[in-house]
């Protein structure tokens, strides 16, 4: 018997193998895409039936962490006679707790369950303070006719993951610099403009509510001999504890200060690795504590002083606890970030040196001297009023501007 030999030239056998490998990329994901659908269909099924009644407005908390930005909307829309629907992905939500005449609150499961729901969702208006709408799992719906943000931090509007905006029809902002930002990466995009409105802040307003009415019932707190430090951390591996981790928990220590750690919530759930290991180095006593609640209201109030990085918690203590911080320097990367499209730094990064002193590795040794300089400087009350004026428009006024915000869309759309 003979034997047949088959020749394929080099050019062939790539176009060859390059289909193949199409072929099976492709099969894997229908049968990836396939999967979900049956895994939303078991788990979100019933719930899509919910989603057939459309609704005149519609709010969505991912977290419980964001009650304080959504409580005093709602109230307000109550005062307005608004109906309305709340949606949470936290089964522990203080909102579902509350009693409202003219507003349902509802749990709709996390992660995928959740997506689901909102993915069929039927209303004329939704607010949320979550990101990436059209980004990762949510999706817009059909049912929806405006999507409206609300931002959760007055730092900047560019600080959100990549894209955090952009399929958004209208931006809730707190002040001036935040629409300036926004205009400007819209330009940069190419993007169609969204509808603005400066509306103020919610949550800073209740944050300085509950400020005002302790300060009445407590005594005036003295800081000479007598500091509390606050360390309150972002996350990811631009953030301090990442960066410093101990070293800078020992440097603390050594100031003789008494010092309260604060993780940020998402290094909780996603750097485990990190955060554990030094709760076992540093354990509680007399002198240092751990703060892993929801509230970060106590660490801020007892605080004389707060060591943090980029976290958006800084204008939380500067602009409502009126109280200094030190910021550690040069340790933000923009990468994953809106930032990265812009090539000038952002506005919190220049506001800063205003509100505080920059640390520096090499400043561990003398944290004592950083933290009773920025006690005692003056000019830095000086930059918390101009940050103020920058990012927080309408104080105490949030809630009525966000609800008349919303009312208008509601018009809008008929």
């Amino acid at each position: 018997m003979g034997t047949i030999l088959l020749y394929i030239d080099p050019g062939t056998g790539s176009m060859l193998l390059a289909a193949i490998l199409g072929i099976l990329t492709t099969v894997a994901f229908a049968a990836r895409g396939l999967l979900l659908k049956l895994k939303f269909f078991f788990q979100g099924g019933k719930a899509h039936a919910e989603e057939k009644k459309t609704a005149e407005l519609v709010l969505f908390s991912d977290h419980r962490r964001y009650a304080s930005t959504f409580r005093p909307v709602l109230r307000e829309l109550e005062k307005r006679k608004v109906k309305a629907r709340f949606l949470t992905a936290s089964k522990d939500d203080p909102l579902l707790s509350e009693s409202f005449s003219g507003i349902t609150t509802e749990f709709i499961g996390e992660g995928n369950l959740a997506w689901a729901r909102l993915n069929k969702l039927q209303a004329k208006v939704v607010l949320s303070t979550t990101p990436g709408l059209s980004v990762y799992q949510w999706k817009r719906s059909k049912g929806v006719k405006t999507y409206v943000h609300i931002l959760h931090a007055v730092g900047s509007a560019l600080g959100y993951r990549m894209f955090g905006l952009d399929f958004y029809d209208a931006v809730l902002t707190g002040g001036p610099v935040h629409e300036k930002e926004i205009r400007e990466l819209e330009e940069l995009r190419g993007l169609p403009k969204k509808e603005l409105r400066s509306v103020g802040c919610p949550y800073l307003d209740e944050l300085k509510t509950r400020y005002d009415e302790v300060k009445k019932k407590e005594p005036q707190r003295k800081t000479e001999g007598n500091v509390t430090v606050l360390l309150a951390p972002s996350w990811g591996r631009s953030a301090l504890l990442s960066l410093y981790g101990g070293r800078l928990i020992r440097a603390l220590l050594e100031t003789g200060f008494d010092l309260i750690i604060r993780p940020h919530p998402q290094s909780l759930i996603t750097e485990k690795e990190i955060v554990e290991p030094l709760m076992k180095e540093f354990p509680e006593s007399e002198r240092l504590a751990w703060d892993l609640s929801d509230d970060n209201f106590p660490a801020l109030l007892k605080a004389d002083l707060m060591v943090t990085d980029f976290s958006g918690v800084i204008f939380d203590f500067c602009l409502v606890f009126d109280k200094p911080i030190l910021y550690a320097e040069d340790v933000f990367d923009p990468a994953p970030y809106d930032a990265a499209w812009v090539d000038h730094p952002l506005w919190k990064y220049e506001i800063l040196p205003k509100l505080g002193i920059p640390l520096k590795e090499d400043d561990l040794g003398r944290m004592k001297e950083l933290i009773n300089t920025a006690l005692h400087e003056e000019q830095y009350a000086l930059g918390r009023k101009e940050a103020r004026e920058s990012v927080w428009s309408n104080p105490g006024l949030g809630a009525k501007g966000t609800a008349k915000a919303l009312v208008d869309f509601l018009r809008q759309e008929g």
